[in-house]
């Protein structure tokens, strides 16, 4: 298979696509004011084929902040897509859409793979949608987008999670989660006086969030906004850690860009050596994957401003480019199979 990337920094579509001949699956990363013009515009440029979008940056060694990137792949993929509508309140009544597009690629665990990217409610449609995946033991890689829109084969939807089924005819395909942070000592919060519904964490061990996160790290209101950056909490996952990142503070409460429920056990992290983490990566796929055609991943916003921030940005895409063919999304959230994390990387590899 081949991966291309187009790209227009001012939102040219016609220029995006330069090149682009014959795609089997398209997804389209655009900008709030074009998003839906682009969707459009696409459509009838490459009818029939299948295709997702959603709001938000797109990379290859370059970044497109406010323009339009297109990501597609041809020779030799075969690819589904669709939507499952209503993901704040009923995504399994669309099931039957996934579990049909599974069908009709004969999805397998060895060379097929689910890319989504969704509006919110993250947690509630990946556990939805893998009850259709696991049964093909398919692996899910894919983000949240900005602006509550996602797209699907030239339609726009809200409140959904737009999807792919996409099959590697060449080769086995694999998706991996980088961590760039680690246990911060030997705190451990029970969470309590949570708000599912937006995210808040109102205590942690009986005292205010707040003034537990200000406490340990001696920072001021404002200042918990970046510090989020270096530190984070963490929730364990068995032998894995899913991030939450703070999006605000709520009075003496926290709110988070991932959910946290009354008696979940978090505890609190720190930024590691993330250059190593992010060499250490590329070896394990150079290793796992000799022969790679192309890399599709998805970095965090939070990841972005914490790279930018230290002016490693440029080069940890050319330290990408490497594998090859590397090109992905700036998300809101990231997912990973079942798993909704935060200040993550996530990407599927080709063989």
């Amino acid at each position: 298979m081949k991966q291309f990337f187009g790209m227009s920094q001012n939102g040219n579509l016609s220029e995006a696509v330069n090149g682009l001949k014959n795609p089997q699956f398209i997804m389209l990363f655009s900008n709030n004011s074009q998003f839906e013009t682009h969707v459009k515009a696409l459509e009838k440029l490459y009818p029939n084929v299948p295709s997702i979008g959603c709001i938000g940056m797109s990379y290859d060694t370059r970044i497109v902040e406010k323009g339009v990137g297109v990501i597609a792949f041809s020779d030799g993929v075969l690819a589904a897509a669709n939507a499952l509508e209503q993901v704040s309140v009923m995504p399994v009544k669309y099931i039957h859409r996934l579990e049909e597009d599974i069908h009709r690629v004969n999805g397998s665990q060895k060379d097929t793979v689910c890319i989504d990217f969704c509006t919110g409610n993250d947690a509630c449609a990946l556990t939805t949608i893998d009850t259709a995946l696991k049964r093909n033991g398919i692996s899910l890689v894919g983000g949240t987008g900005d602006a509550g829109k996602v797209s699907a084969n030239g339609k726009i939807y809200e409140d959904a999670t737009a999807y792919a089924i996409v099959k590697n005819k060449n080769g086995r395909v694999k998706t991996y989660k980088e961590n760039i942070y680690h246990q911060l000592g030997n705190y451990r919060f029970i969470a309590s006086n949570t708000d599912r519904a937006n995210y808040i964490i109102g205590s942690l061990n009986g005292k205010p969030a707040k003034q537990v996160y200000q406490s340990i790290l001696h920072v001021t209101d404002r200042e918990i906004l970046t510090q989020t950056f270096k530190n984070p909490f963490g929730k364990i996952n068995g032998d894995d850690t899913c991030i939450i990142s703070i999006k605000e503070v709520a009075g003496n409460s926290l709110a988070c860009f991932r959910q946290v429920n009354d008696s979940d056990v978090l505890i609190l992290l720190e930024l590691g050596d993330f250059q190593a983490t992010v060499k250490e990566t590329i070896q394990t796929i150079c290793r796992e994957f000799p022969k790679r055609s192309a890399v599709f991943s998805v970095n965090c916003l939070f990841r972005y401003k914490l790279f930018s921030e230290r002016n490693y940005m440029h080069t940890y895409l050319q330290e990408m480019a490497a594998l090859g063919s590397h090109a992905g999304l700036v998300g809101y959230g990231e997912h990973y199979n079942n798993r909704f994390v935060n200040q993550s990387m996530t990407c599927v590899v080709f063989e």
